[in-house]
């Protein structure tokens, strides 16, 4: 998942995202190592949040855009 590569790319912490996202930092930092894996309506917030699509952030696509 390109979780992390896209929170230090906009130069956000896991804390400010997880206050965010109203979840906690370990939640955050086990979907960045993989511990964890975040479910539908987490992965939808976090694409939205990032404005990209599921697909990228789960790396099924190098398109970050969503398309309508």
């Amino acid at each position: 998942m390109r979780l992390k590569e896209l929170r230090k790319t906009k130069g956000i912490s896991q804390l400010k995202l997880a206050m965010d996202l109203n979840t906690s930092q370990n939640t955050i930092s086990r979907y960045e190592t993989g511990e964890r894996e975040p479910g539908i309506v987490e992965l939808i917030k976090i694409a939205d949040y990032f404005n990209v699509s599921v697909d990228y952030l789960l790396e099924r696509t190098d398109y970050p855009q969503m398309y309508r």
